[in-house]
């Protein structure tokens, strides 16, 4: 999820969906591909780098 997610940043993609789960093992759907909370904060903090290079703004909407 990360790799992909960064090399789409770089690329200039409009949007991402990303899962997180607070224990990925144990979720009804999708669990091989969500990210553990620090996980995903961590994606944000080198999302926002690279989004700053190509001239592109994060705009974080998160839904539980």
């Amino acid at each position: 999820v990360k790799p992909m997610s960064l090399a789409s940043i770089a690329c200039g993609c409009d949007g991402l969906i990303i899962e997180t789960h607070h224990k990925p093992e144990e979720a009804l759907c999708d669990g091989a591909q969500s990210l553990y909370p620090s996980q995903l904060s961590e994606l944000l903090i080198e999302a926002d780098k690279i989004a700053n290079v190509v001239n592109k703004n994060l705009n974080l909407s998160i839904k539980v």
